[in-house]
């Protein structure tokens, strides 16, 4: 259900969201009648309310020797999104501020080069978010691709609006392409390589410094990529790429 997944995202559990729409439909209602209504124990809704009763969803009062508890508002949702948000605005600026800059003290000397390896959709994705993230984090927010016609209907498929992210984050693109097509697109300039498809292969190839990042297909649709974080590398593949560009 939306609803499940929507209050999942404020941390509630699937049974906790059961106990307060069954409360809602409810209320007053007794632990009984709530635990019948929700299908869960009487025990575990009884706890389920505390926790409930905490994050101020839920009220009660004595009837006797009962206690019957009522559901709060749904707008009651609102305040708790918004403190959420709040608190996530704060850690990110603690991690951008504070505990990044310490974590990466403790990274050993950016001499080394440090090589990553990723595979499949989900590992394709990873390197397409480092390269906008890495990018969007320069000066020029420019950065150079060596893209062939055979990779390029897979390239993006686990990250369909890439384009749409890449232009709303203000960066550009330069790409060489390696063979025919190739769409126009905002914020990219491209220039092109003639070549015969039976003499070239699936390859792209982004230059962001201070990283590379080279993706292939193995298993004719299963993409691979080696991220190569190296300044020194980097360098000399743009340095490359722009003196071939400036000849086309």
């Amino acid at each position: 259900m939306i609803i499940h997944e929507a209050l999942g995202k404020l941390d509630f559990t699937d049974r906790e969201i059961d106990i307060y729409l069954a409360l809602l439909k409810l209320s007053p209602a007794s632990i009984r009648d709530i635990a019948s209504q929700s299908d869960i124990n009487r025990g575990t809704t009884y706890e389920l309310l505390k926790g409930l009763h905490k994050r101020g969803l839920v009220s009660y009062f004595p009837r006797g020797k009962r206690r019957f508890f009522c559901a709060e508002p749904p707008e009651q949702l609102l305040q708790i999104a918004e403190e959420k948000r709040q608190h996530l605005g704060q850690a990110i600026d603690t991690l951008q501020s504070d505990i990044i800059p310490d974590l990466n003290l403790l990274k050993p000397d950016r001499a080394a080069t440090n090589v990553h390896y990723y595979e499949g959709d989900e590992g394709i994705e990873h390197v397409l978010r480092d390269i906008l993230r890495t990018v969007e984090q320069s000066q020029r927010k420019i950065y150079s691709v060596y893209s062939s016609k055979l990779i390029r209907k897979y390239l993006y498929r686990p990250f369909p609006n890439y384009t749409r992210q890449r232009v709303q984050r203000n960066i550009r693109v330069q790409v060489i392409a390696i063979g025919e097509g190739g769409e126009d697109a905002p914020l990219a300039e491209r220039k092109w390589i003639d070549i015969d498809d039976r003499d070239t292969a699936a390859s792209y190839v982004a230059i962001y410094p201070p990283k590379c990042a080279m993706i292939s297909l193995i298993q004719e649709d299963y993409p691979t990529a080696v991220v190569i974080d190296s300044s020194a590398i980097a360098l000399a593949l743009k340095i490359s790429f722009d003196t071939l560009w400036n000849l086309l």
